[in-house]
């Protein structure tokens, strides 16, 4: 298990500190992430790398020349929030565009897509390149995808050299996508990882067992098989690997090898590993072109190991073996480096609620000591949330609306201690809550809320007609986000039931608390049903047997908040 934390809602803030203190040379902080300490001439290709922490020495481990240009930092596990990704490409934007690397992923995929709109917006160049390498969930990933595991170092690798040696930006996103396209991972895990401050892993595996598989975020395997020997263990990997060997490729030719430990695994057990996989890979016809053996891509402190294989033409086989420095991996020759200039965040502009009539004030108090209400309650169903949601995902949710719901409080109480009504109260706490609790629920419960927020008002204290259409309006824009419907096995489950019962029983005459608490039971209702379902969409698919039976973690705390605020009304 992890052994070494503080408090574990600060535990990547605290170890970033210390990364880049020992990695100054290559590395300088930002907000949410690191970007390089060495310069890079004006109209190069930014390569942004990020995704949840607990990946190390994904994604920061590869930041340095002829690598990635920055990353942004995640809380463990979870998708860092649009605010963080669009900061971290700003701060690392040097003109000639913005390419945003990560795991296919649905927290990352919405959080990395809004960012590159919002830069999109600025005039910034920025597309998306959204790896996908994981064989065991072909078709099971985000969007119907496979999944991103270590394929990410390959992916990264081939972008930053391309932005290294003048490829301008459509040809980056162009030569990095193609290596995306013919990269091929497989994984299997002896024993799960185990969150900071938590006691117990986000899954086990029958003793004399493993997990084959699995995903890097403590998502168990999709079977369990005898452990055998290194050969039979090489040969699993090798034939599924091969299995899912890209279309229109012939027999044989030249081929990048990954072999990855997931966090617990000993380097020696890996090199005896890839033995007999590049035994197997010679004799299928494979040249193997600078093969990297080691901890790559990581889960904490996960037992495992993962195969992945790239399909080398001429162009890829020069951008693999490039130069390259950076903490995590050295390739070729130094390339010289001069220092960059210190790092300086901007400030973020401070609203004025001067003017706010008296009576929007009152709401905006109430609506934050909802807020803060929420808070209090998230923080006792933190644990329960956790286990609802590791039966078949990764185990984040109760951390993640914990944290979220402490940064939405604080700054609700903030605006609303200013003067702000209720729409503003209730949209800085949604900007709070994205921003701080990061991964999917994060980014859904941001939007969730600020569009609930606007229908609100700030001229005074909100109608029940008002409350209802933020109701309504936020099952809407959730919808549009997230491409999630009733009975996808979402919050969404519980958000509908409880939008609709609000809107029917103010429209019949009940006053705000009466109506909103039979929404609210509703929601719960509603949420309890979702047991028999079996998930459409997110990180949970791949496992969505494992998942009946057993409510979503995401509509549960949907109605959790939605009863809270109805005792509080």
């Amino acid at each position: 298990m992890t052994k070494i934390f503080g408090d574990p809602s600060e535990f990547v803030d605290e170890s970033v500190a210390g990364f880049v203190d020992i990695y100054s040379r290559f590395v300088q902080p930002v907000p949410h992430g690191v970007i390089r300490s060495t310069a890079t001439p004006e109209g190069k290709v930014a390569v942004i790398a990020g995704g949840g922490s607990g990946h190390y020495p994904a994604f920061a481990g590869y930041v340095g020349p002829g690598l990635a240009d920055a990353a942004v930092c995640g809380n463990v596990f979870a998708s860092p929030s649009t605010r963080w990704v669009y900061d971290v490409a700003k701060a690392a934007n040097r003109g000639g565009g913005v390419v945003l690397g990560f795991g296919n992923y649905a927290g990352d995929i919405l959080n990395f897509g809004l960012a590159a709109e919002r830069l999109r917006a600025e005039g910034i160049p920025a597309e998306l390149l959204v790896v996908t390498d994981d064989v065991a969930s072909e078709g099971q990933g985000a969007n119907g995808q496979r999944r991103g595991i270590a394929g990410d170092v390959v992916a990264f690798k081939i972008a930053g050299a391309a932005a290294e040696a003048g490829y301008g930006f459509d040809d980056v996103v162009r030569v990095s996508r193609h290596a995306n396209d013919v990269t091929r991972s497989m994984g299997i895990a002896f024993a799960g990882c185990t969150l900071p401050g938590e006691s117990e892993p986000l899954f086990t595996v029958t003793p004399g067992h493993m997990g084959v598989g699995l995903g890097i975020h403590g998502e168990p395997g999709i079977s369990e098989e005898p452990i055998g020997t290194p050969t039979e263990i090489a040969d699993l990997l090798v034939d599924k690997v091969l299995a899912g060997k890209p279309d229109g490729l012939g027999e044989g030719g030249k081929v990048a090898v990954l072999v990855n430990g997931l966090g617990s695994t000993k380097y020696e057990e890996l090199f005896l590993l890839y033995g007999p996989i590049a035994k197997r890979l010679r004799a299928a016809g494979y040249e193997i072109v600078a093969p990297q053996v080691g901890e790559l891509v990581t889960s904490l402190d996960m037992a495992g190991a993962s195969l992945t294989v790239t399909w080398l033409d001429e162009e890829l086989e020069t951008l693999w073996t490039a130069p390259a420095q950076c903490p995590a991996l050295s390739v070729g020759p130094t390339i010289e480096t001069t220092p960059a200039p210190v790092y300086v965040a901007p400030e973020d502009e401070v609203a004025d609620y001067s003017g706010t009539p008296e009576a929007a004030q009152a709401a905006g108090q109430q609506v934050a000591g909802l807020i803060e209400a929420v808070r209090d309650v998230l923080k006792d169903a933190e644990a329960e949330l956790g286990r609802i949601d590791a039966i078949a995902g990764d185990g984040d949710h109760g951390t993640g609306m914990v944290n979220g719901s402490v940064a939405a409080a604080q700054a609700a109480r903030a605006a609303a201690d200013a003067g702000a009504g209720a729409a503003s109260t209730l949209a800085a706490a949604g900007g709070a809550w994205a921003d701080r609790a990061g991964g999917t629920s994060g980014v859904i419960w941001g939007v969730l809320l600020h569009a609930f927020a606007d229908q609100l008002g700030d001229e005074g204290k909100p109608t029940p007609e008002q409350v209802a259409a933020g109701a309504t309006a936020s099952v809407e824009a959730v919808q549009r986000l997230a491409g999630a419907r009733v009975g996808n096995k979402t919050m969404l489950d519980a958000q509908v039931p409880f939008a609709e019962k609000l809107a029917e029983r103010v429209g019949a005459g009940d006053d705000l608390k009466t109506a909103f608490a039979a929404a609210a039971q509703a929601a719960t209702e509603a949420a309890e049903a979702t047991k028999d379902l079996r998930p459409q969409i997110g990180r949970a698919r791949p496992l969505a047997e494992r998942s009946l039976g057993h409510p979503d973690a995401g509509a549960v705390s949907l109605a959790l908040v939605t009863r809270t605020c109805a005792e509080k009304l």
